[in-house]
């Protein structure tokens, strides 16, 4: 009879192999309880992050527009969408007074809704951080 002892093969991964195999296998583990310092940062994020977001929306729609207002009064856009000269102009300068409105606005609407946010999330910032000070 023969020894089968000494037929096995082990094999050890590396470390990267290790760590990827991790990850993999954390994607198909259930989450883990929220502790409590890692859900007040989270919420605390939430406010600043939906105030920027809707921001840059009116920032960036305020930039294109003011962008095409400009179109009009440099180019021969208006030559090509029928305008004359001085509709061309006239109509620039207003889309790109309305792209300056816009551009404008970015910064009160980034204040208004950081405010409004900070007041609806106020109550549980307040009791999360009250079971972490106690």
């Amino acid at each position: 009879m023969e020894n089968r002892e000494n037929d096995t093969f082990h094999y050890t991964y590396s470390a990267k192999e290790q760590e990827e195999i991790k990850a993999i296998r954390q994607k198909y583990t259930p989450p883990a309880e929220e502790d409590t310092i890692t859900k007040l940062r989270r919420l605390d994020a939430s406010v600043t992050r939906k105030a920027s977001a809707l921001a840059l929306v009116f920032g960036i729609i305020g930039a294109l527009v003011l962008g095409c207002g400009m179109s009009l009064v440099m180019t021969e856009l208006g030559d090509i969408l029928g305008f004359s000269g001085e509709a061309a102009m006239f109509w620039g300068i207003g889309i790109g007074i309305v792209g300056l409105v816009l551009l404008s606005l970015a910064y009160p609407v980034y204040n208004s809704v950081l405010k409004k946010e900070r007041e609806r999330i106020a109550p549980e910032i307040i009791r999360l951080s009250d079971e972490l000070i106690k």
